[in-house]
């Protein structure tokens, strides 16, 4: 079976020019591929480079050295040296990011932050807002709070939307950074429930779970980036 996402090579190395132009090595030789249907999980000590990788196969980070490949509308797209505007299409069609933070326009409520990815891919928006409620009712997040912005709710609210906008759009490669952070044993439950769904409909995930037990639930590989620490 062909790869989704695939690395091999990977290198990051940060510069501090504030620093006088210090180098700070992140991690260096990492080989990857992830298949339809499976979950690579990354672990390492806090510090290890963990969400480093995932911004690198997301494209907020610049690769150091070596190869992105991303299985994009039945072409492979190299990530690491693609164009914005690819970039820009991959993302929309084909890479869900779900990140540590909701970064949301202020003042939108919560409803239109989820349904935007579908609206980005051309569905309506009384559809759209339709799947969006369904997404956050899921969640539990409480339906007085749909209409209002995500920036006056708790973390946890803020995480489920953060969540709902992440895999709404039912992206064939998945980039999860720890999404249960913030979250109760209910609801850590349905994410679970959730990222095994998204791989049953042939999804390649990759994440981190800090939680041991969610990444059990998940996982069906890990990857230690300690062994590729610089």
């Amino acid at each position: 079976m062909t790869p989704l996402l695939q690395a091999s090579g990977l290198a990051k190395t940060f510069t501090l020019h504030a620093r006088g132009g210090v180098q700070l090595p992140v991690f260096a030789g990492i080989a990857m591929e992830v298949r339809a249907g499976e979950c690579l999980a990354l672990t390492g000590r806090s510090g290890s480079g963990k969400s480093s990788l995932l911004r690198c196969l997301y494209g907020n980070y610049a690769a150091s050295a070596g190869s992105i490949r991303i299985r994009h509308q039945g072409e492979e797209v190299e990530l690491s040296s693609a164009q914005p505007r690819e970039v820009i299409a991959v993302r929309r069609h084909t890479l869900g990011y779900v990140s540590q933070f909701l970064r949301a326009v202020p003042r939108v409520p919560a409803l239109d932050v989820v349904a935007e990815p579908l609206r980005a891919l051309g569905v309506g928006a009384a559809q759209a807002r339709d799947q969006a409620a369904g997404w956050l009712a899921r969640l539990n997040l409480p339906e007085r709070l749909w209409q209002s912005p995500p920036a006056t709710f708790s973390g946890g609210e803020q995480q489920r939307v953060n969540i709902a906008h992440g895999l709404i759009a039912a992206h064939p490669v998945l980039l999860l950074d720890e999404p249960t952070a913030s979250l109760d044993a209910a609801n850590r439950a349905v994410v679970v429930d959730l990222i095994r769904e998204a791989c049953g409909r042939g999804a390649a995930v990759v994440g981190i779970f800090h939680d041991e037990e969610v990444r059990a639930a998940v996982a069906t590989r890990c990857l230690d980036i300690e062994a590729f620490r610089s």
